[in-house]
């Protein structure tokens, strides 16, 4: 059992960590062994905590000596960018048991992978009461390559003692990625969340792929192993092994499209570290910019030729789901705007894209708007003009007119454009990449099938609870698997810059396209 539900009801995060801790510690720990942050294989990845080491428990693989690494393949490959894309960039698998002397072979093609670097491994330990399996232990495997050549393509292969993957019979595994170009140029990337594992998922997958993205982004609730998503551990759902069955699904893609991940709801695991977030620091190796790597590591920046990319995490503003609720203490906030700012002041920067999972906008009968975000981040986003806000947590497609202080600047139909410098701020919902789909209590409206309405019956969290509003800004609405796919075209001095935003359901058909525009520097 984990956590009971009259606790978990007033457990913060960090509450429920200590108790799972010390529920399961003496009986499973001491059994399964446990190592501090940035330990290697046979322990237990523990972010934030200390534990002590002892032996590894009976049910668990063989040791690394006594395996042939030759019967052991990688797998669930997924690249993420470093603080720099343009040099560097993070390679990350896992393997199903414990493996010696892993590396990952890099070079400019498939015959000449002569650089070999020594990966890390982090173990994670998932014992048995904690969720629905028994003793799980998970190994992943890290790492990170630097000093690379803007714009180049480069070939790679992921291996251990006994499996080389310059190897004739084995070259069929490798892998390639592309670092980011070192000036402007235009692009493409493609952004969703609430993906999970599922059909809809892997055939999300199979058409973004089709894309050519640069890169993914994916607005959180990853792959569901916690399915309640309240923050609380009571439920003995939260399936560890899940993982293993997400990063398999999503391998097609995310082994040459850097997997770029915001946390939501879904995402706080309470037994790994005291935020939540330990079992991802396991999984993911993403950039390390941000304001806080201890309790937020899924906050982070980077820039992709003329746009800043802004991950933010809304688990430390959500009045909803409140199990972290606060635990940056407001430095996310005043990062974010030093970034907007800092951005903003660039020559070299058109647009701003932020992403993350809680949805500032939103008329979904399920979660609907995320007040907190409303009031601490919106005002930023207007100030400084963000092009474009991705979201999920609400699991369909919803698209904004232009809005500004709550109101609808301009109408922004199928096909228009919007202007951010003096417009407003247009809002994307993309939580449709595979869980079950929600509802609207309007009827739906999307390129071929318009149906306007003068306004809609929704509502906020806040922190008082959900508060009712008739809103004028839901522009397109659409119930169905889908992903948005974004163009990206520079311009010259003085001329136009553009993204353009197309919304694509999982049959392929476009369902939505927007235009934002905005004077190069």
């Amino acid at each position: 059992m984990g956590v009971p539900e009259q606790l978990a009801a007033r457990m913060t995060m960090a509450e429920q960590h200590e108790y799972l801790r010390a529920k399961f510690s003496r009986r499973s720990m001491v059994r399964g062994g446990a190592v501090t942050l940035g330990a290697v294989a046979g322990g237990v990845f523990v972010p934030g905590a200390t534990a002590q080491a002892a032996p590894r428990t009976s049910s668990a693989r063989p040791a690394a000596e006594k395996v042939d690494g030759s019967l052991v393949a990688p797998f669930g490959r997924h690249l993420a960018y470093g603080n720099d894309p343009r040099t560097e960039i993070s390679v990350s698998w896992q393997v199903p048991v414990a493996v010696k002397k892993p590396f990952i072979r890099v070079g400019a093609h498939p015959w000449d992978l002569s650089r070999k670097i020594d990966a890390e491994i982090r173990t994670l330990f998932t014992p048995a009461g904690v969720g629905a399996s028994g003793n799980h232990t998970q190994y992943y495997l890290h790492a990170k390559l630097t000093h690379l050549r803007p714009g180049k393509t480069y070939y790679y292969g992921v291996g251990h003692a006994g499996f080389d993957p310059a190897q004739p019979h084995l070259l069929g595994t490798l892998g390639t990625f592309t670092t980011a170009p070192a000036h402007k140029k235009p692009f493409t990337f493609t952004a969703f969340g609430d993906e999970g594992v599922s059909y809809h998922g892997l055939a999300n997958n199979a058409l973004l792929l089709g894309q050519n993205p640069a890169f993914h982004l994916h607005a959180g609730d990853i792959a569901y192993a916690d399915p309640t998503g309240a923050g609380k551990s009571a439920d003995t759902g939260f399936d560890s092994r899940v993982w293993d069955q997400f990063l398999a699904q999503t391998e097609s893609v995310a082994k040459s499209v850097p997997w770029m991940p915001a946390y939501g709801n879904h995402d706080m695991e309470a037994w790994y570290s005291p935020n939540g977030y330990g079992g991802e620091e396991a999984r993911w190796n993403l950039p390390d910019n941000g304001p806080d790597k201890k309790n937020l590591p899924g906050v982070y920046t980077f820039t992709y030729g003329n746009t800043a990319i802004i991950s933010l995490d809304a688990n430390d503003i959500s009045y909803e789901i409140p199990a972290n609720l606060g635990i940056s203490g407001g430095t996310q906030t005043t990062w974010l705007e030093a970034q907007l700012k800092k951005y903003r002041a660039s020559k070299d920067i058109d647009f701003v894209v932020v992403f993350f999972h809680h949805c500032a906008y939103c008329t979904s009968t399920a979660h609907a708007s995320e007040g907190g975000v409303r009031q601490e981040w919106v005002p930023l986003f207007e100030k400084y003009t963000v092009d474009l806000v991705i979201n999920g947590h609400n699991h369909q497609y919803e698209r904004t007119d232009v809005i500004k202080k709550g109101a609808v600047t301009k109408k922004l139909p199928i096909g228009g454009t919007a202007y951010p410098e003096t417009d407003g701020v247009v809002y994307v919902t993309a939580g449709a990449a595979g869980r079950s789909l929600y509802a609207f209590s309007a009827p739906l409206s999307y390129e071929g099938h318009e149906n306007e309405v003068e306004s809609v019956a929704s509502f906020v969290n806040t922190k008082d609870g959900k508060a009712d509003e008739t809103v004028t800004w839901s522009r397109v609405r659409y119930l169905d698997y889908s992903f948005l796919r974004v163009d990206v075209t520079p311009a010259a001095k003085g001329r136009t810059a553009t993204l353009t935003v197309r919304g694509i359901a999982e049959t392929g058909e476009q369902v939505d396209h927007f235009t934002v525009a905005r004077r190069a520097k």
